[in-house]
């Protein structure tokens, strides 16, 4: 017999242990690649190896959890910035936020190639949310009449997925917000 429920919701305790467990992991995959060990993963998440099992039956399924969850706080990022800041700030604040889940994932790249080419898509609707966000702050911004309205944000994000990948690694971190301001000042509305 089958049923069509909704999986039930983790308890906080299990909610804060995957949490955990993704924040290390992504802090391991990032700087250690595919040689990271699971075991030291959840020695850092301080749980066991068998919750890190529970939680994430195989590395594979461990690094694509990893990477879309650092997409969705990423996403979920936009509301929040809209709320606390002016919208051509939050833009600003959000863009840099991108440089820093881009060369979070720069050590994961190798990673989540060897997924893709096993025929899972880690990827899925990420670059759907990421345009999504770009759209959202830059409507905002469009709206307060601080930039510019014949720019779309495909154009914008197709200008950010360039910086990422010419100055995604932590030593080109200065070279990164250097292009980053470029490409925001040019999107300014002028008198």
């Amino acid at each position: 017999m089958t049923t069509d429920r909704a999986p039930r919701p983790l308890r906080a305790d299990a909610r804060r242990n995957r949490d955990k467990i993704l924040a290390a992991a992504m802090h391991a995959f990032a700087t250690q690649g595919l040689d990271a060990h699971l075991e030291r993963i959840a020695s850092e998440a301080g749980v066991g190896s068998a919750t890190l099992y529970r939680n994430f039956p195989t590395r594979e399924a461990l690094i694509e959890a990893v990477y879309r969850n650092e997409v969705a706080q990423l996403c979920d990022a936009v509301p929040g910035l809209l709320a606390e800041k002016q919208p051509h700030e939050a833009l600003r604040a959000w863009t840099r936020l991108f440089l820093d889940y881009v060369t979070a994932k720069f050590g994961m790249a190798d990673a989540l190639r060897a997924i893709a080419a096993g025929g899972s898509n880690p990827y899925g609707h990420s670059r759907e949310m990421i345009q999504a966000a770009i759209t959202a702050l830059m409507d905002a911004c469009a709206t307060a009449g601080t930039i510019r309205t014949d720019i779309s944000p495909a154009d914008m994000g197709a200008a950010l997925e360039g910086i990422a990948l010419t100055s995604a690694r932590p030593e080109q971190r200065d070279r990164a917000e250097r292009l980053l301001d470029l490409s925001l000042d040019g999107l300014k509305t002028r008198p």
